[in-house]
């Protein structure tokens, strides 16, 4: 089983100068465990059919699920399949954003504020400041 702890939804907003915008909105969600553990990401990635096994930092493995149509799917496991910890309320913020992406919201200035401010609110509770020429890339996954 996987504990809370170790696993994230995560809203990534990065400078990128070639995007409307300049900025990428990047949704994900990622499982870490030690790489002693790795077999269960890999049991994870086989069940779902989708997803990245990774090395994640130090001593640690990740499975990474990135795209649209692959988290998609995720979103209605989850949906199926209620989460009864903490990371409720980041699933129900990532939703929304993902709505919000769907409806191309994250290519017009306001729709990208809003993410920015919705994303900020999750995990590590990062604020994006989006007018930093500055990669503001939320970290919220990395154990330190």
């Amino acid at each position: 089983m996987i504990s809370c702890g170790e696993g994230c939804f995560h809203i990534a907003i990065s400078r990128l100068p070639e995007m409307t915008l300049g900025w990428q909105v990047l949704p994900e969600f990622r499982i870490v465990q030690h790489q002693r553990d790795v077999a269960l990401l890999y049991k994870i990635k086989n069940y779902f059919g989708f997803g990245i096994v990774g090395k994640n930092h130090g001593d640690r493995q990740e499975l990474r699920v990135r795209g649209m149509v692959n988290l998609e799917k995720l979103i209605h496991f989850f949906k199926q399949h209620p989460l009864r910890s903490i990371k409720r309320y980041d699933f129900e913020i990532f939703c929304q954003v993902f709505e919000m992406m769907k409806e191309k919201q994250h290519l017009n200035k306001e729709g990208l504020q809003k993410i920015a401010s919705l994303a900020s609110t999750m995990n590590r509770k990062v604020v994006h400041n989006l007018e930093s020429s500055e990669t503001a890339c939320q970290k919220s996954c990395k154990k330190d």
